[in-house]
């Protein structure tokens, strides 16, 4: 254990322990982490006393240029040391209200501080004390769960999940990053619990909901989540996917785990959260678009509009940004079936160039979404599929290469056609305008100022219009 602790930040820290009469640890994920040989640069340090002062001194120790941000409300203190962020506080013990997570604190031991965590991988501490520098301090056999990859609490986890119901979903999250089984009384006491995550913020559960997209096979953490029926406490719109309806024999399929695969598909790719939140969203409208048609089955016609028209309502309600990613969302989510019909059909240029008009940048985004939404057991439908959106990927860069249609602006301007024919603003001026970017993804003409220049003055005359001399 010592090896992992001979930084010199350490050995200041207990230097300053030592000097101060204060026994220091270090507690929490660092110690997990590097149990489990990952890298950690987040650190958290549990004085015996006063953190903020320790934090004080240990920064003059470390140096003028390091700064310490002390939160006096909450009683701790941060430094920024190298590539570490390491948090000091006094060691304490808590006790929560019903109606609220936030603890009323005192003052307590290395043992009352380990109790008030919330599992037993998350309470293993290390000392930083001369007489036992390094030493492994496990009341609750963390480390026998991390060698066995089982997620508990220490205390009894009603209890644990009573005093802060986030922890359900960090018991989720943790499992599914970390690829451990939650143990079978905790998962037992999510599930009974779940009506306490009404006194937590939105924004405290997407943080975690987040960290579950990110994990590598998000999965494992989204179908926990709606076995234990906390995904239908805060995400009902996600919950409604799930299930199948038959009639007259025909079935179709289950659009929840649909969505998970396709998550996960993406996950596989890209490690880009709003990429991979379209495609949690991109069936969301589902349900709502469901009909049965004799002779032909189910159908979901017009679910990615609906769907794209539902995002913004979602992202309000789970405090989602309400911007430039909330729109990146809606578009892909709107625009992605589009690949899957030129995948399933001749792949006609016009029909490439409309899709690289209407998705700029974030064509190959929208690729990645369609591909991964492939999800057929049959795998000869797959290579199917897969075959032909690779004709339409070398369609895409072969027309791009040409026409440069991507984020395209027209090479005629509104002002241009004004004053060549000269008009006053009014409907005609778009006509004109509308019918050369036509032409344009038609492929009648190159996307050009000289073919577009010829082409306007032409439809100019068709109109009736005369150009003027200039």
């Amino acid at each position: 254990m010592k090896k992992c602790l001979n930084d010199r930040v350490f050995d200041i820290i207990s230097q300053v322990g030592e000097s101060e009469n204060t026994p220091v640890y270090v507690i929490g994920g660092f110690v997990r982490d590097v149990l489990l040989n990952r890298p950690s640069k987040d650190i958290d340090i549990v004085a015996v006393g006063s953190g903020i002062e320790i934090a004080e001194k240990v920064a003059r120790k470390l140096g003028s240029n390091v700064k310490v941000s002390v939160f006096r409300n909450f009683g701790t203190a941060m430094i920024r040391y190298g590539d570490y962020e390491i948090e000091f506080v006094g060691a304490r013990k808590e006790s929560y209200r019903e109606d609220s997570r936030k603890p009323i604190v005192e003052d307590g031991t290395l043992e009352d501080d380990q109790k008030r965590r919330d599992f037993t991988i998350n309470a293993l501490a290390f000392s930083l004390n001369k007489k036992d520098f390094g030493a492994l301090l496990d009341p609750f056999n963390g480390e026998n769960d991390l060698k066995d990859k089982i997620i508990r609490t220490p205390l009894e986890p009603d209890q644990t999940f009573s005093d802060d119901p986030l922890r359900m979903f960090r018991a989720i999250r943790f499992s599914s990053q970390l690829n451990f089984k939650i143990e079978d009384k905790t998962y037992q006491s999510i599930s009974e619990s779940k009506n306490r995550t009404k006194i937590l913020s939105k924004e405290r559960i997407v943080d975690e909901f987040n960290k579950i997209l990110l994990s590598t096979k998000p999965s494992v953490g989204i179908k926990a989540l709606e076995n234990t029926g906390l995904l239908k406490e805060f995400f009902p719109e996600l919950q409604n996917l799930k299930g199948v309806e038959a009639k007259d024999g025909k079935m179709h399929k289950d659009n929840f785990y649909h969505t998970v695969e396709v998550v996960d598909n993406v996950r596989k790719k890209s490690d880009d959260l709003w990429l991979i939140w379209a495609a949690l969203l991109h069936d969301i409208a589902k349900p709502k678009t469901k009909k049965y048609i004799k002779d032909t089955g189910w159908t979901f016609h017009g679910h990615e509009f609906l769907g794209s028209k539902m995002i913004p309502s979602i992202f309000k309600r789970l405090k989602l940004p309400l911007n430039e990613k909330m729109k990146y969302v809606q578009k892909l989510v709107q625009l992605h079936l589009r690949p899957i019909v030129l995948s399933q059909d001749i792949v006609t240029d016009s029909a490439v160039r409309r899709l690289l008009f209407d998705a700029g940048d974030d064509i190959d985004d929208l690729m990645i979404l369609c591909e991964a939404d492939i999800t057929s057991k049959n795998e000869y439908t797959i290579q199917k599929h897969l075959n032909n959106f690779r004709i339409v990927r070398e369609k895409l860069v072969e027309i791009e290469e040409k026409d440069a249609l991507r984020n395209f602006q027209p090479p005629i301007s509104g002002e241009l056609i004004i004053k060549t024919f000269g008009l006053d603003p009014c409907k005609t001026v778009g006509d004109i305008k509308n019918a050369i970017k036509e032409a344009i993804l038609e492929g009648e003409i190159r996307n050009n100022y000289q073919e577009a220049y010829e082409f306007m003055i032409k439809k100019g005359e068709e109109m009736g219009l005369s150009p003027r001399k200039l």
